[in-house]
């Protein structure tokens, strides 16, 4: 019998059970991850070598459906399959968003709790802010959560100053706080590595005093015919109880979280009856609304470098070079207001000009350059890891494509059907097409660009494509190279899901914790936002049920 189960061992799991036990010590919880212990597995603590993870034992190695948008091919998804989740196999990009987006997520659920204001004390309470210095009204010092910029480590990359001038060309700020709720500027990437070392979840909530089963695979929640949760059933036919008033949290992620929802019942009436699930609650929302970040690459020939300027090159090292991956600075930006209105409209009908989309500016824009180049083959290129070619980066922030999971069989081992719609609005392909032509004009037709790059590498079959590209050629281009960040959110949305307390509707003790609430895209990378959403979910089931 337990207080607590939490179905899930992933980022926002780990969280909850921790902070669950340090505050009330007396509960009985017990965290259920179907994945493995990654304590001492290799490639986990350098998180340079994250990369070596995907398709490894630690991944659940996802596919999409045929992307119609994206030249109907497969797309790739890494799912961490692991205790810490995300945090195992990420990045560690530390951007919380900008503040206008939560207070967007606020108003549509009418609860301020998911404001930036709501969220930020749960931000800093997850924070520790590598500058004492700091606003300490945005940021937080004793959190576990160590953070690091490009600056605090000490590395100085060779093409920093250089970099910082190709990016001053879009007429945007250089800003000093990512972090802040303002981040729309060009500033210092911002990382969770410690020392140049992965910090996973359990890691930094530690885990002593909860009940950890590993490896063990949840079938469905259990419910009584007054839809109370009484505990849940693993695979192998054997269930945990709950005591009076327990409850249930699953934390399984954007993808499995509705897949334990439909086979427990809790779904769309007509797609449960088609695999024959008896219906517990209905509701249709589950599983749908799904949103993830479309991103695309471009690589590019450096002018010199025979300076050492990129990973490759013998003479690319430097004091505390592995403290933090090969970036000097994000680049967020919005984009101009009218055409955006037209590709709105275009999408909706008649729009006012303080559409939430409109109203703000809005960070629709996330840009970067590498020193280095990877993931050249999947737009069939061969460029040679030699220091002589690097790499950029565009991402949509706030998509309004939306998609889909739903269930493959009542096998919970079976993947779910995940269906993501990239690049399906007009929006998602004007905002796509800006930041291909803000980087084609920063690095054609500016001194800084041409002088640091001798061409671009394109892909077999696909000429250069400057600002007078035609829209209908850069979509060919983003079709043919759109992929994703691994930010799916949105299938457990709060409001049509949850409500503003994470409570599943039309259930009792049945609570959702992950980036599935999140209704709209942030621009944000969402383990951030994930240990803020954990940390006051925290707070609400202690004051709610365990005062």
């Amino acid at each position: 019998m337990a207080d607590v189960i939490i179905v899930g061992g992933g980022l926002a799991g780990t969280v909850v059970a921790s902070r669950l036990h340090q505050r009330k010590p007396a509960l009985t919880i017990v965290l259920i991850e179907a994945g493995p212990d990654p304590t001492g597995h290799a490639h986990v603590d350098n998180p340079a070598e994250a990369s070596l993870l995907h398709f490894s034992d630690l991944d659940y190695q996802y596919f999409t459906t045929p992307q119609q948008n994206l030249d109907g091919k497969s797309k790739y998804n890494c799912g961490a399959k692991s205790l810490g989740g995300g945090s195992v196999i990420n990045n560690g990009g530390w951007i919380r968003g900008d503040a206008h987006d939560y207070d967007d997520w606020a108003r549509d659920v009418g609860d301020a709790r998911w404001s930036y204001e709501g969220l930020l004390p749960y931000f800093k309470r997850s924070e520790k802010h590598f500058d004492s210095g700091a606003e300490p009204l945005q940021h937080g010092f004793d959190g576990p959560v160590h953070t690091a910029s490009v600056s605090s480590t000490g590395r100085r990359y060779p093409l920093r100053d250089t970099t910082l001038n190709l990016w001053s060309q879009l007429d945007l700020p250089h800003i000093h706080d990512l972090n802040d709720g303002r981040p729309q500027g060009i500033s210092d990437l911002v990382e969770n590595w410690r020392d140049g070392k992965r910090q996973i979840a359990p890691s930094m909530y530690p885990l002593e005093g909860v009940r950890v089963l590993t490896e063990t695979l949840v079938r469905r929640v259990i419910m009584d015919e007054k839809k109370t949760t009484t505990g849940v059933e693993l695979d192998t036919g054997e269930t945990i109880n709950l005591k009076e008033g327990g409850q249930v949290v699953i934390s399984a992620g954007a993808y499995r979280t509705p897949q334990v929802l439909m086979l427990s019942g809790i779904g769309d009436a007509t797609q449960l009856s088609q695999h024959g699930i008896p219906l517990t609650v209905d509701l249709p929302h589950v599983g749908q609304n799904l949103h993830d970040h479309l991103m695309v690459h471009r690589y590019w020939k450096l002018r010199h470098p025979e300076k050492g300027l990129a990973i490759g090159s013998p003479l690319f090292s430097g004091p505390n070079y592995g403290k933090g991956g090969p970036i000097d600075f994000l680049v967020r930006a919005p984009i101009p207001a009218e055409p955006l209105k037209a590709a709105i409209e275009r999408d909706d009908g008649p729009v006012s000009d303080d559409h939430p989309l409109l109203n703000g500016p809005r960070t629709h824009l996330e840009m970067l350059l590498l020193y280095v180049v990877f993931g050249t083959e999947d737009q069939g290129l061969t460029i040679p890891l030699d220091g002589r070619s690097v790499t950029t980066m565009f991402m949509g922030c706030l998509p309004t494509s939306r998609g889909s999971v739903t269930l493959a069989s009542t096998d919970p081992a079976d993947h779910p059907v995940i269906d993501p719609n990239y690049y399906a609005t007009e929006m998602d392909r004007h905002v796509m097409r800006e930041g291909w032509r803000m980087q084609s004009r920063v690095i054609f037709e500016t001194q800084e660009g041409r002088e640091m790059f001798e061409r671009e590498h394109t892909p077999p079959g696909f000429p250069v494509l400057g600002t007078d590209a035609s829209d209908e050629q850069i979509d060919a281009r983003i079709r043919m190279a759109g992929s994703t960040v691994y930010h799916p959110a949105g299938t457990s949305a709060m409001g049509s899901v949850v409500d503003g307390s994470l409570r599943v509707f039309g259930t009792q003790g049945l609570r959702v914790v992950d980036a599935g609430v999140i209704p709209k895209p942030l621009a944000a990378h969402y383990q951030a936002p994930v240990y803020a959403i954990a940390e006051q979910a925290v707070d609400i089931i202690l004051d709610e049920c365990f005062p």
